[in-house]
Protein backbone atom coordinates (compact mmCIF):
# COMPACT_ATOMS: atom_id res chain seq x y z
CA UNK A 1 0.00 0.00 0.00
CA UNK A 2 0.94 3.56 -0.52
CA UNK A 3 2.42 5.76 1.49
CA UNK A 4 -0.03 8.42 3.24
CA UNK A 5 2.18 10.92 2.40
CA UNK A 6 2.46 10.06 -1.42
CA UNK A 7 -1.64 9.68 -1.02
CA UNK A 8 -2.35 13.00 0.69
CA UNK A 9 -0.18 14.49 -2.33
CA UNK A 10 -2.50 12.68 -5.03
CA UNK A 11 -5.24 14.07 -3.18
CA UNK A 12 -3.80 17.72 -2.86
CA UNK A 13 -3.59 16.57 -6.72
CA UNK A 14 -7.28 16.25 -7.47
CA UNK A 15 -6.59 12.49 -7.79
CA UNK A 16 -10.61 11.45 -6.42
CA UNK A 17 -9.27 7.98 -6.36
CA UNK A 18 -6.91 8.96 -4.41
CA UNK A 19 -8.90 10.04 -1.12
CA UNK A 20 -10.26 6.70 -0.94
CA UNK A 21 -7.63 5.23 -0.84
CA UNK A 22 -5.52 7.51 1.86
CA UNK A 23 -9.03 6.92 4.26
CA UNK A 24 -9.41 3.70 3.51
CA UNK A 25 -4.78 3.49 4.53
CA UNK A 26 -5.51 6.01 7.64
CA UNK A 27 -8.52 3.92 8.72
CA UNK A 28 -7.02 2.32 11.54
CA UNK A 29 -5.23 5.46 12.82
CA UNK A 30 -8.29 7.09 12.33
CA UNK A 31 -10.29 5.25 14.92
CA UNK A 32 -7.58 5.24 17.30
CA UNK A 33 -7.89 8.96 16.95
CA UNK A 34 -11.51 8.59 17.35
CA UNK A 35 -11.31 6.09 19.84
CA UNK A 36 -9.37 8.62 21.98
CA UNK A 37 -11.58 11.07 21.62
CA UNK A 38 -14.62 9.04 23.00
CA UNK A 39 -12.55 7.35 25.94
CA UNK A 40 -13.90 8.85 28.87
CA UNK A 41 -17.59 8.11 28.38
CA UNK A 42 -18.55 10.59 29.95
CA UNK A 43 -17.47 13.10 26.68
CA UNK A 44 -20.07 11.35 24.88
CA UNK A 45 -21.49 8.01 25.68
CA UNK A 46 -23.88 8.48 22.32
CA UNK A 47 -21.27 8.35 19.57
CA UNK A 48 -19.43 5.33 19.01
CA UNK A 49 -15.93 5.20 17.30
CA UNK A 50 -16.95 3.65 13.90
CA UNK A 51 -19.52 6.22 13.87
CA UNK A 52 -17.00 9.34 14.39
CA UNK A 53 -14.41 8.07 12.05
CA UNK A 54 -17.64 7.51 9.21
CA UNK A 55 -19.49 10.91 9.67
CA UNK A 56 -15.71 12.67 9.77
CA UNK A 57 -15.00 10.68 6.18
CA UNK A 58 -18.14 12.56 4.98
CA UNK A 59 -17.21 15.66 6.03
CA UNK A 60 -14.02 14.91 4.13
CA UNK A 61 -15.80 14.33 1.07
CA UNK A 62 -18.39 17.32 1.20
CA UNK A 63 -15.12 19.84 1.34
CA UNK A 64 -14.35 18.14 -1.99
CA UNK A 65 -10.31 19.69 -1.91
CA UNK A 66 -7.99 18.61 1.01
CA UNK A 67 -5.22 20.86 1.22
CA UNK A 68 -2.84 19.50 3.27
CA UNK A 69 0.76 18.84 2.87
CA UNK A 70 1.93 15.99 4.87
CA UNK A 71 0.71 12.62 7.51
CA UNK A 72 0.88 15.52 10.22
CA UNK A 73 -1.23 17.67 8.93
CA UNK A 74 -3.92 15.43 7.76
CA UNK A 75 -4.11 13.94 11.02
CA UNK A 76 -4.31 17.86 12.49
CA UNK A 77 -7.38 18.23 9.94
CA UNK A 78 -8.92 14.73 11.06
CA UNK A 79 -9.17 15.52 14.66
CA UNK A 80 -10.26 19.14 13.95
CA UNK A 81 -12.86 17.75 11.74
CA UNK A 82 -13.98 15.04 14.68
CA UNK A 83 -14.39 17.57 17.09
CA UNK A 84 -16.70 19.23 14.95
CA UNK A 85 -18.58 16.02 14.24
CA UNK A 86 -18.82 15.06 18.21
CA UNK A 87 -20.08 18.97 18.83
CA UNK A 88 -22.60 18.92 16.24
CA UNK A 89 -23.44 15.76 17.57
CA UNK A 90 -23.99 17.16 20.95
CA UNK A 91 -26.22 20.06 19.99
CA UNK A 92 -28.29 18.21 17.97
CA UNK A 93 -28.96 15.36 20.76
CA UNK A 94 -29.70 18.43 23.23
CA UNK A 95 -32.03 20.11 20.46
CA UNK A 96 -34.26 16.51 20.57
CA UNK A 97 -34.20 16.63 24.39
CA UNK A 98 -35.48 20.24 24.08
CA UNK A 99 -38.40 18.82 21.82
CA UNK A 100 -36.62 20.12 18.62
CA UNK A 101 -38.97 21.98 16.54
CA UNK A 102 -42.15 20.44 18.14
CA UNK A 103 -44.25 22.39 20.04
CA UNK A 104 -43.40 23.42 24.35
CA UNK A 105 -45.83 21.48 26.74
CA UNK A 106 -45.49 22.29 30.41
CA UNK A 107 -45.86 19.60 32.89
CA UNK A 108 -46.23 19.80 36.17
CA UNK A 109 -43.98 16.98 37.26
CA UNK A 110 -40.78 17.59 39.95
CA UNK A 111 -38.89 15.65 37.56
CA UNK A 112 -35.83 17.63 36.17
CA UNK A 113 -34.38 16.28 33.34
CA UNK A 114 -30.72 17.35 33.34
CA UNK A 115 -28.20 16.46 30.84
CA UNK A 116 -25.10 13.69 31.71
CA UNK A 117 -22.29 16.43 32.38
CA UNK A 118 -20.38 14.74 29.18
CA UNK A 119 -22.48 16.72 27.00
CA UNK A 120 -22.33 19.86 28.73
CA UNK A 121 -18.59 19.54 29.65
CA UNK A 122 -18.09 18.84 25.25
CA UNK A 123 -19.96 22.46 24.32
CA UNK A 124 -18.64 24.03 27.58
CA UNK A 125 -15.01 22.97 26.08
CA UNK A 126 -15.94 23.89 22.64
CA UNK A 127 -17.35 27.29 23.83
CA UNK A 128 -14.34 27.83 25.83
CA UNK A 129 -11.61 26.60 22.95
CA UNK A 130 -13.51 29.58 20.58
CA UNK A 131 -12.68 31.90 22.86
CA UNK A 132 -9.24 30.24 23.22
CA UNK A 133 -8.73 30.76 19.56
CA UNK A 134 -9.60 34.72 19.23
CA UNK A 135 -7.23 35.28 21.99
CA UNK A 136 -4.50 33.22 21.35
CA UNK A 137 -4.76 30.78 18.19
CA UNK A 138 -2.15 29.23 18.47
CA UNK A 139 -2.71 28.13 21.89
CA UNK A 140 -6.18 26.59 20.56
CA UNK A 141 -3.92 24.59 18.16
CA UNK A 142 -2.02 23.15 21.11
CA UNK A 143 -5.27 22.19 22.38
CA UNK A 144 -6.92 21.21 19.53
CA UNK A 145 -4.61 18.83 18.76
CA UNK A 146 -3.61 17.27 22.30
CA UNK A 147 -7.21 17.01 23.70
CA UNK A 148 -9.01 16.64 20.00
CA UNK A 149 -6.01 14.86 18.64
CA UNK A 150 -3.94 12.84 21.02
CA UNK A 151 -0.56 13.80 19.58
CA UNK A 152 2.23 13.88 21.69
CA UNK A 153 4.09 16.57 22.28
CA UNK A 154 6.62 16.21 19.39
CA UNK A 155 4.14 15.90 16.32
CA UNK A 156 2.28 19.13 17.41
CA UNK A 157 6.20 20.91 17.85
CA UNK A 158 6.49 19.78 14.67
CA UNK A 159 3.31 20.47 12.70
CA UNK A 160 3.52 24.00 14.64
CA UNK A 161 7.17 25.03 14.25
CA UNK A 162 7.95 25.29 17.41
CA UNK A 163 9.70 23.58 20.28
CA UNK A 164 8.29 20.87 22.50
CA UNK A 165 8.90 23.22 25.65
CA UNK A 166 7.05 25.69 23.58
CA UNK A 167 4.50 23.02 23.48
CA UNK A 168 4.70 22.26 27.02
CA UNK A 169 4.44 25.86 27.97
CA UNK A 170 1.37 26.45 25.89
CA UNK A 171 -0.56 23.75 27.05
CA UNK A 172 0.30 24.89 30.91
CA UNK A 173 -0.99 28.20 29.73
CA UNK A 174 -3.77 26.94 27.89
CA UNK A 175 -5.01 24.60 30.72
CA UNK A 176 -5.15 27.37 33.03
CA UNK A 177 -6.87 29.93 30.86
CA UNK A 178 -9.42 27.46 29.37
CA UNK A 179 -9.96 26.21 33.27
CA UNK A 180 -10.51 29.56 34.08
CA UNK A 181 -12.73 30.03 31.39
CA UNK A 182 -14.89 26.76 32.49
CA UNK A 183 -15.43 27.89 36.12
CA UNK A 184 -17.53 30.89 35.28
Amino acid sequence: MRSLTELIQKVADGDLAARDDLFAAAYSELRKLARSRLRDGGRNTFLETTALVHESYLRFVKVGELRIEDRSAFFAYASRVMRSVIVDAVRERQAQRRGGDLSELTLDTQVAAELPSGEDEVLRVHEALLALEQAEPRLAQVVEMRYFGGYPELEIAEVLGVTERTVRRDWDKARLLLMSALKT
